[in-house]
């Protein structure tokens, strides 16, 4: 992404009032993850054109996409004609007010919003909450996945517990991006992440693995309890109505499930098991689960 600085401001021709508050972009998916754009009085805008305030190197992003008013008591995003549209919390607008916290998509770019006078101990959260996790889908990153199975791989050695892992991943998946666009893509990776996270309990880890596989790791559960909870998630996805820009997108996912065994010895064993039986579930037909 290319370094920002305001060249180009319309708050002298839009008439704004003064602000005093404190807002800011922080990138969370798409171009450089991390990155804080504080928003001043005024105006910023967003896109291709090298003379927007922020610029958005990305062919999803449209020259002049979108702008930030930032105006008395209030800021607001208004999308400039874009081609892919701009969203907040995933509803495409043409204008609307923020609240902090808010998911702002330009494109296949994400920042979340952040404002108050706490702003700069909330960026700081932000940063070490995308250590944790996905950026795109809001659970857990991969690096945070090994950290909660290796521990509890260790226990279930210890004190003999039982232990279980389920990786899936989405049928077909290319497809979708092939014939649908990335755009759609993502928000398949996204409305499937938050409908299988609304079924996690509290002492279970749903994680992205990578791409569009998934994994869940199952303290606790035997082998019946983990093929249940498989074939629920399973039925959740297929039934689940996923419809983007006016299309209804079928989705279902294929299941690997492994549980723990006092063979193994190390936390990759219990996946590559579970991945063993995903790569079953995906030869013998999909939308299936395997053991």
């Amino acid at each position: 992404m290319t370094d920002t600085t305001t060249r180009v401001s319309l708050s002298e021709k839009l008439n704004l009032p003064e602000h005093s508050g404190r807002e800011c972009l922080v990138v969370l998916y798409g171009g450089s993850i991390g990155k804080k754009h504080d928003l001043t009085p005024g105006v910023t805008t967003l896109g291709r054109d090298p003379l927007a305030t922020i610029v958005l190197d990305a062919d999803s992003v449209s020259r002049s996409h979108a702008r930030i008013e930032v105006v008395a008591n209030d800021t607001w995003v208004v999308d400039l004609g874009s081609t892919n549209g701009t969203f907040v919390n995933d509803v495409q607008v043409d204008r609307q007010a923020l609240r902090s916290g808010d998911l702002v998509k330009v494109g296949d770019i994400i920042f979340k919003f952040l404002a108050g006078h706490n702003v700069e101990a909330a960026y700081h959260e932000e940063i070490y909450r995308m250590t944790i996790r996905d950026g795109l889908t809001s659970i857990a990153n991969v690096r945070y996945l090994n950290e909660f199975l290796e521990r509890e791989f260790a226990r279930s050695r210890r004190h003999g517990r039982e232990l279980a892992v389920i990786l899936f991943d989405i049928d077909h998946f290319k497809r979708i991006n092939d014939a649908l666009g990335h755009l759609t893509g993502d928000y398949v990776l996204r409305e499937m992440a938050r409908i299988v996270d609304s079924r996690v309990r509290r002492d279970e880890l749903f994680a992205r693995y990578g791409g569009e596989e998934f994994c869940l790791v199952l303290p606790e559960t035997t082998r019946e309890g983990a093929i249940g909870y498989a074939e629920i998630v399973r039925k959740v996805v297929e039934g689940h109505r996923f419809t983007f820009d006016g299309a209804n997108i079928p989705v279902t996912i294929s299941l690997g499930i492994a549980v723990f065994t006092p063979e193994m010895t190390r936390p990759v064993d219990i996946i590559r098991a579970a991945d063993a039986a995903l790569y079953r579930a995906k030869n013998n037909g999909r939308n299936r689960v395997e053991i």
